[in-house]
């Protein structure tokens, strides 16, 4: 697979993921705790970690080739 497919899959789940969080912000406030635990434990933490995929992913495939070379 190339590295711009990969980059435009990864781009698509963190915007894919982000929706559900600006709908959690948005809500009306009596609807807010049927909206948090999936937010708290699913959409945040795929959020966070495709987002440093993005940004420092370059890094650690780096690091990852360096120790299975070895």
């Amino acid at each position: 697979m190339k590295d711009a497919t990969k980059r435009s899959i990864i781009r698509w789940i963190h915007i894919v993921f982000a929706i559900p969080i600006i709908g959690y912000v948005y809500s009306p406030f009596n609807q807010i705790p049927n909206y948090a635990t999936p937010t708290r434990f699913v959409f945040v933490p795929v959020l966070v970690l495709s987002g440093l995929w993005m940004w420092k992913g370059q890094v650690l495939r780096r690091l990852i080739s360096k120790s299975s070379a070895q």
